[in-house]
């Protein structure tokens, strides 16, 4: 019987993206979560059904830990200009970076979603939900830019995360600052002007 104490499944899912990260798809076992999360060896089985699984609600208990409501309520305040897009992407750079097991952990399952259908089917409807959904708040908020250069930011974004958790020398703190900076100038100044016929 898979048991339901709500508190109990999400320390397991915490501990489960801390091994993603730590050891990779492949060290994701019933036995390593329950290590993590120092519970009794049978845990996590009496929690999930199997190791497809633990992964595929791992990528959502990320999601979860991501999400921050003051966060979201703070972005509709303040002026509806370049500046404080740029500060607000800023800002989600620090947030996600503050949380590296959780976005190593989320590459981990990308990676692994290549190799298992149902586990991509998972993990797309939860990322295209996200665009979506960060798409939407955009509008809503009347912040400069359109839904396309929501996912512009989010996809140069992602991969400077990646860049700042898996090689943290590659670019300064500084560089990284004025990286965000100029990507956000960029887009929001529009295309250039087309050169004299």
């Amino acid at each position: 019987m898979v048991r339901r104490n709500p508190e109990r499944r999400a320390a397991l899912l915490d501990a489960a993206i801390e091994v993603l990260a730590g050891e990779g798809a492949r060290g994701l076992t019933f036995r390593a979560v329950d290590q993590q999360a120092g519970v009794p060896v049978g845990t996590a089985s009496n929690y999930f059904s199997s190791r497809d699984e633990i992964l595929m609600h791992a990528g959502e208990r990320v999601y979860e830990r991501l999400v921050d409501d003051a966060v979201l309520a703070g972005g509709l305040a303040g002026p509806r200009d370049r500046a404080r897009v740029t500060e607000l992407m800023h800002e989600l750079v620090d947030r996600v970076a503050a949380f590296p097991t959780g976005f190593l952990a989320l590459l981990e399952l990308r990676l692994e979603a290549t190799r298992r259908p149902g586990l991509r089917d998972v993990l797309t409807r939860r990322i295209r939900a996200d665009v979506e959904f960060n798409v939407g708040y955009h509008e809503k908020s009347g912040l400069p830019g359109d839904g396309t250069t929501v996912v512009l930011l989010w996809l140069a974004l992602n991969w400077l995360i990646m860049e700042r958790l898996t090689l943290p020398d590659l670019f300064t703190d500084d560089q990284r600052h004025d990286l965000v900076t100029a990507l956000v100038d960029r887009l929001l100044a529009g295309p250039p002007p087309l050169p004299p016929t």
